[in-house]
């Protein structure tokens, strides 16, 4: 199997914000477990990382939650790796209103984010194909 990283170059994107979120300061673990556990299940997933407490709270991760009118549905976790680079570490959503097409729509809305707070790039660890849909995207090559 071949595992591509991706990232992308926040200065080749010209996204506004177009989900409903806001930064989750103290976060309710058990609710977004329960997306979390939704997300897995919809997506049919044979083997899932369970997320550790500690991955919502720790304080270079960024916990974002998106909205569907005034519940919320979906979740990112952003790990801030210094000024001007992070890692789109972990993404999930209800899929209970499947139109909102979230899992593009929030990458979006995480470059507009992102890039007027100066950031430089998102990485994106695997290279999925719907991802590659998202200006500034890059396949990263080797090490030379």
């Amino acid at each position: 199997m071949t595992y591509q990283f991706a990232r992308i170059d926040l200065s080749q994107t010209d996204y506004k914000e177009s989900v409903k979120w806001q930064y989750l300061h103290e976060p309710d673990i058990a609710k977004l477990n329960t997306i979390y556990r939704d997300y897995c299940k919809y997506k049919h997933f044979a083997s899932v990382m369970p997320i550790f407490d500690s991955r919502y709270t720790d304080s270079m991760t960024d916990v974002i939650g998106y909205y569907d009118g005034d519940k919320l549905v979906a979740f990112s976790l952003i790990r801030r790796y210094d000024d001007h680079n992070a890692l789109c570490d972990q993404f999930a959503w209800n899929y209970n209103n499947p139109r909102l097409r979230l899992g593009i729509e929030t990458m979006k809305t995480e470059c507009a984010i992102y890039k007027s707070c100066g950031f430089k790039y998102l990485y994106l660890e695997q290279a999925h194909l719907y991802k590659s849909e998202i200006q500034g995207f890059e396949i990263l090559g080797p090490l030379e």
